[in-house]
């Protein structure tokens, strides 16, 4: 019955799995917390033109995989399908630009949508983290975003995740390029796909970037855009490698990532994973020094990347990493009699008041039962409260590790407890 299954391509995160989550995203927190970026929260969707404009009309994601409908305005909107022009767009509108730069921005478990063939770490509705600089030329900025990307990976404890790094160039040296790569492939156009095809006049850099087996093999011999670069460029590219080299940050110079959006300019890079199949990448970002002044603001750099949520769990299941369950109570108390109850429901209170986790039954079970069920949920601690316990004012405060009880006053339990 359709009413009660999720949408194709989307995925509940069940009461069971969230706890996972909150280890990610308080990680996240703590490393980010480090480095000076702050939190930024914009619309889950956008005016469409943001991302024709930013991302790209001859992008995969613009041509076919965006979320695209008109309102009851008649104004086109899209859900976004990447969080960095919603980002570019909300730095603008709020003129912090004119702030002392550079802004060091991020977002977290950011909801984006692709409409494509759903696939193991790889949803129609997934969710980012991702972190945005503006205002920085400096290569020392690229390498700190890889070097908090990395330190993410560290904190989370997953291992051999390689990095890869290319330059893509800039406007001044990429026509050059471009026109050199059509000049290879101008003779192998019957094999390539009818998408590759179709960029050969447009953005023949993105043919670099296809997936298609049949124009990886054509392209893997195809001239190296870092070999193309304008002094600029070249300069900037030995600065990101000396101060990665510096960091004793091990990479790899791929020249086979170009990144699948258009605003990228020079650097580009991809922290990529072993172990959870063709979906390798895990976080992939770069520079993007002309997104800002495309969107209509002024001219300012940028660098940044998008780490898949999702992908990053299944990296850490796929090393086994285990994330511990929380306990879901510190206090059970079970009762026996409604006297019982009303006085159990008042203590309850008071230990919730003092940052204790607990509960009681609201059920109506049978004594036995409420203890069946303290030591489901993991409750680590329980009071039975009954005729008898009332009249002495005497409880018993039993540990379900060990067995142990300790025996104290109702009075003295929200002392014994704090302590």
């Amino acid at each position: 019955m359709m009413l009660t299954k999720a949408p194709k391509g989307t995925k509940d995160i069940t009461i069971d799995e969230s706890y996972k989550w909150h280890h990610i995203e308080k990680t996240i927190r703590e490393t980010i917390a480090r480095y000076g970026h702050r939190e930024v929260r914009t619309p889950v969707f956008e005016h469409t033109d943001l991302f024709l404009r930013g991302v790209g009309d001859t992008t995969d994601i613009v041509q076919r995989e965006m979320y695209t409908f008109l309102d009851k305005g008649g104004r086109s909107i899209t859900l976004k399908p990447e969080g960095t022009a919603g980002v570019a767009r909300s730095f603008v509108e709020h003129n912090e630009y004119a702030n002392a730069q550079p802004t060091k921005m991020y977002y977290l478990t950011c909801p984006v949508f692709r409409y494509e063939r759903p696939q193991a770490g790889r949803l129609r509705q997934h969710h980012q983290f991702g972190i945005e600089v503006f205002g920085a030329q400096q290569p020392s900025v690229d390498a700190e975003v890889m070097l908090v990307a990395k330190s993410i990976f560290d904190n989370l404890g997953i291992k051999d995740i390689e990095l890869n790094i290319n330059s893509i160039g800039c406007p001044k040296c990429r026509p050059v390029y471009d026109e050199k790569l059509r000049e290879y492939l101008k003779n192998n156009l019957d094999g390539l796909c009818k998408t590759c095809n179709d960029r050969y006049e447009t953005n023949p850099l993105r043919i670099l970037d296809c997936k298609v087996e049949e124009c990886q093999v054509i392209v893997k011999d195809a001239p190296k855009i870092i070999d193309y670069l304008c002094d600029e460029c070249e300069d900037h590219f030995s600065g990101l490698k000396e101060l990665l080299d510096s960091l004793k940050l091990n990479y790899k110079i791929n020249p086979q990532i170009v990144r699948g959006l258009d605003y990228y300019t020079k650097t580009v890079f991809e922290f990529i994973a072993t172990g959870i199949g063709a979906q390798g990448t895990v976080c992939g970002g770069g520079r993007y020094d002309g997104l800002v002044e495309q969107i209509g603001g002024p001219s300012i750099a940028g660098m940044g990347f998008g780490m898949g949520m999702e992908r990053l769990l299944m990296v850490m299941g796929s090393q086994g990493i285990k994330i511990e369950k929380p306990i879901l109570y510190d206090i059970y108390i079970c009762t026996v009699g409604e006297k019982a109850r009303i006085k159990a429901f008042s203590i309850l209170a008071d230990l919730r008041k003092i940052g204790i986790k607990a509960d009681l039954d609201h059920m109506g079970k049978s004594l036995k039962a409420q203890l069946k069920y303290a030591d489901k949920v993991g409750a680590s601690k329980v009071i039975v409260i009954g005729e008898e316990e009332l009249k002495s004012g005497v409880i018993k405060l039993r540990s379900m590790s060990n067995s142990q009880e300790v025996q104290i006053t109702i009075e003295e339990l929200m002392g014994f407890v704090a302590k």
